[in-house]
């Protein structure tokens, strides 16, 4: 089974930038379907972006389209995300995760978080 290992997290200001990195233990492309989702504390894990198991489609949630941009550098069996703009609520463990055939969204494989604090 694959495993996913992010990175990327840390502390930033508001307005500021960071770019979440998740590095699979094998091939991704055309295999698995992506995603990043997020727990803040005391809330319950919500979805960020996804981006499907051939690349060409990306999908985010409401609060973050044009803040959050998810990619793959397929070479390298990595998943980004670029976080712009960040807020004080954006302050949570992001995880990335893999969706295997039939890629109905149900996330089969999960990495170990990463640690995004925003302060204002």
């Amino acid at each position: 089974q694959v495993q996913l290992v992010e990175s990327g997290g840390g502390l930033v200001q508001a307005g500021g930038s960071l770019r979440l990195s998740c590095a699979a233990s094998e091939r991704i492309f055309r295999r698995y379907g992506m995603g990043w989702f997020r727990q803040a504390p005391g809330k319950e894990r919500e979805f960020v972006a996804s981006i499907n198991w051939t690349g060409d489609y990306t999908k985010y949630a409401d609060s973050m389209k044009g803040r959050f941009s998810i990619s793959g550098d397929y070479a390298k069996n990595t998943v980004f995300l670029q976080m712009n703009n960040l807020r004080p609520e954006d302050t949570a463990v992001y995880y990335c995760a893999a969706d295997a055939p039939p890629y109905k969204g149900d996330y089969d494989y999960w990495g170990q978080g990463t640690r995004v604090t925003v302060s204002s």
